[in-house]
């Protein structure tokens, strides 16, 4: 487990989007992104921006019911946003999200995306999964201007958990039609990131469970902690290896990956 604040998560926001901003300066914005199909520099970082906002104005207003998304998922939205401009713009909405989310603190009360049983309903919630959001694309960033992508092994290793935490809500292993089943006798999984971490998923329960540490598992994903999470997110991961029940862990991660085409 990782020992990540709240005062951690705003600062990286900010410090993970300055980051995304000096690894695009100057590059042009209508470069391909390959591990965002479709999308090129320009989608991406008005994704981005777009995302710090909806946050900030969840937060901000106390929301309790879902937020009109367009910010995010419609690019026409902030089509306007030229390349001098987007820097900026990011900056300034990194900026707006964390000082709101300090205004309000970790616990106070919004509406999630998240089954509230697994994942708080607070801005806590929205402090961690905009610093890992951030992460991710920034990875994606440095794959289209061929660019290292590094990241330091405690956020990293609580990217891994919090992937880990979202895959026990109802949604990534409830049967529905169509939709093969998750959950069964012998299914299990071990995560391991040498100097990191290592994780433990046991699928043959009523639900999903995971713990720190390794047991006999079906499958095993072994690789550097980075690597480790880029796989999660489908991204390529040349260092990590898999062992065992392959359909197992592609059944595993087409279920828990649900969150990210929502």
């Amino acid at each position: 487990m990782t020992s990540l604040t709240f005062e951690d998560y705003c600062h990286r926001i900010v410090a993970q989007t300055d980051l995304l901003r000096a690894q695009v300066g100057g590059v042009d914005i209508r470069t391909a992104v390959p591990t965002c199909p479709g999308w090129d520099l320009g989608r991406l970082l008005r994704h981005v921006g777009g995302d710090h906002r909806w946050a900030e104005e969840i937060v901000r207003t106390r929301a309790t019911e879902p937020v009109a998304d367009d910010g995010v998922n419609d690019p026409r939205v902030y089509a306007e946003l030229d390349g001098s401009a987007l820097d900026g713009w990011l900056g300034e909405g990194a900026a707006g999200l964390a000082a709101v989310l300090r205004g309000a603190g970790p616990d106070v009360r919004v509406w999630t995306p998240a089954d509230g049983s697994v994942v708080p309903r607070s801005a806590g919630f929205w402090a961690r999964r905009m610093t890992h959001e951030t992460v991710v694309h920034r990875a994606d960033a440095a794959f289209a201007v061929g660019a290292g992508f590094a990241l330091e092994g405690e956020l990293a290793v609580d990217a891994v958990e919090e992937w880990l935490e979202f895959s026990t809500v109802t949604e990534a292993y409830e049967p529905a039609p169509g939709t093969p089943g998750l959950l069964g006798p012998g299914r299990t999984l071990g995560l391991d990131a040498p100097g990191a971490g290592q994780w433990f998923v046991d699928l043959t329960g009523e639900r999903p469970v995971w713990r720190a540490g390794l047991g006999p598992a079906s499958v095993v994903v072994r690789g550097p902690v980075t690597e480790l999470l880029l796989f999660l997110y489908r991204r390529p991961a040349p260092a990590v290896e898999t062992r065992g029940d392959v359909a197992l862990l592609e059944l595993w991660l087409r279920r828990t990956g649900f969150w990210l085409e929502a």
